[in-house]
């Protein structure tokens, strides 16, 4: 091998080696940022699990405390991080109960919650639809009308926590009450 040769392979050599250790100082920086974004969504996951504690017995996100509805999403997620520290901070448990009885602030006594009004009308034995639901919903409580959409959502939420079950029959899907003991 020539000199000549040996200084061409040698400068190639150099070249790709800084060449790659570029490039992996630019995948350890996406990395590393990756990773500070995922930290974040760990943080916020952490506050919604929280949250979901603290308020399980909330089947209606619209009936959350402190959250007005003409309140842009900008200025809720502003406050946020303030608010849940607040919350972990003073978190009490209440029982199912104390939550559907308690009054508001104003001296007015809270509805009951929308999922425990479906679970209501659920049966042990004979799924129904949550359409059917709904409409059935809507005759007994007129005071109430939630969308097909977050009666749909409430009832999923049920069927997370375990008290009623889902069916799926061909397109439909049907929901019966568990029992309990």
């Amino acid at each position: 091998m020539t000199s000549q040769s040996a200084s061409t392979l040698r400068s190639r050599y150099v070249a790709q080696a800084a060449s790659d250790l570029e490039e992996n100082r630019r995948k350890q920086q996406e990395l590393a940022e990756r990773i500070t974004v995922l930290k974040q969504e760990e943080g916020l996951l952490a506050d919604i699990l929280n949250l979901a504690e603290r308020y399980e017995g909330f089947a209606d996100a619209s009936r959350l405390p402190e959250q007005s509805q003409d309140e842009p999403v900008a200025a809720k997620t502003k406050r946020a991080p303030a608010r849940a520290a607040a919350r972990r901070s003073a978190s009490t448990k209440s029982t199912p109960a104390s939550r559907t009885t308690k009054a508001h602030p104003e001296g007015k006594s809270r509805q009951p919650l929308l999922g425990d009004l479906l679970a209501d009308l659920l049966s042990y034995e004979e799924p129904r639809l949550a359409k059917e639901l709904r409409d059935e919903l809507l005759e007994k409580h007129p005071d109430r009308n939630p969308t097909p959409q977050v009666v749909r959502n409430t009832l999923e939420a049920l069927v997370a926590k375990g008290r009623i079950r889902r069916h799926k029959r061909q397109r439909s899907v049907m929901y019966t009450l568990v029992k309990q003991g």
